[in-house]
């Protein structure tokens, strides 16, 4: 799912082995957040339809799969104090679903968004699902409402900052996505307020250590500065049906201790 020119980010396909760098040097973005709708203006009441009894047969399906009976038994057993230590006091924790992708056209968006709407349905200390990419349609706006989520009506960049528990649903997004998010909570209490899900941090740092020319390199600086305050879960695919949706996938706790862990790189 390749952006067009006009636009900002995506979520793209999973690929199996993508080449990163090591950062020497750390390229600081500086996207403004702007306001964001669908760029179509018309409604689709039967494609809308058809969308929601399609999301309704994933979620189905994923709740009753090995895979996600595999997937809650580790937020229930082994991440579990991690969970609940972000959480700390609060009775919620939202979720931002960034690069969600386009969930009319491709499988590995509705499988994603169903596990977010499961997830949300069996733990009670899942707050509201907040989407966005700017590829999202009138009809899949409107499908993601239906379906109890809300579209963001804001282009933030990845840099909504942490300032409560806050869960990052962001499966399979680029690498400066997860950069932006990291660098605009570049902070203590920020980062200890983050449970992030997406690409696995140890995954880049491997190939970082291989391809250390990579372009990417400078667009991951704070991706690789925050590995040795990271604590990473990987999850298990279990099966074909989920590996394009959720391969090499990690739940992320930070807990950066003092501020010297983030003073070597530029915020």
């Amino acid at each position: 799912m390749a952006a067009s020119a006009s636009e900002d980010w995506t979520v793209v396909l999973p690929r199996r082995v993508r080449q990163r760098g090591k950062a020497t040097k750390v390229e600081i973005f500086e996207e403004k957040q702007e306001s964001w709708a669908p760029t179509d203006s018309q409604t689709d009441p039967i494609g809308e339809a058809a969308l929601v009894q399609k999301m309704e047969r994933s979620i189905s399906r994923i709740g009753s799969s090995q895979f996600y009976h595999t997937f809650i038994d580790q937020i229930q057993t082994s991440a579990f104090d991690y969970f609940h230590r972000v959480l700390g006091s609060e009775t919620k924790m939202p979720m931002v679903f960034y690069g969600i992708g386009s969930i009319e056209l491709y499988e590995p968006p509705q499988l994603q968004l169903s596990l977010a709407i499961l997830m949300k349905r069996d733990f009670s200390w899942i707050g509201n699902i907040e989407v966005f990419d700017p590829i999202i349609s009138v009809t899949e706006s409107r499908v993601l409402e239906a379906l109890g989520c809300s579209v963001m009506s804001i282009n933030e960049h990845g840099r909504r900052e942490a300032l409560s528990p806050t869960m990052f649903f962001m499966p399979h997004c680029e690498a400066e996505l997860y950069n932006n998010l990291l660098q605009a909570n570049w902070k203590l209490n920020n980062l200890k307020n983050m449970v992030l899900f997406g690409n696995s941090f140890e995954e880049y740092e491997q190939h970082a250590s291989i391809c250390k020319y990579s372009p990417i390199i400078n667009s991951m600086g704070h991706v690789l500065a925050a590995r040795r305050f990271t604590k990473e879960f990987r999850i298990e695919t279990i099966s074909d049906d989920y590996y394009n949706a959720f391969h090499d996938s990690s739940w992320h706790f930070f807990s950066p201790v003092l501020e010297s862990d983030l003073q070597f790189i530029n915020s």
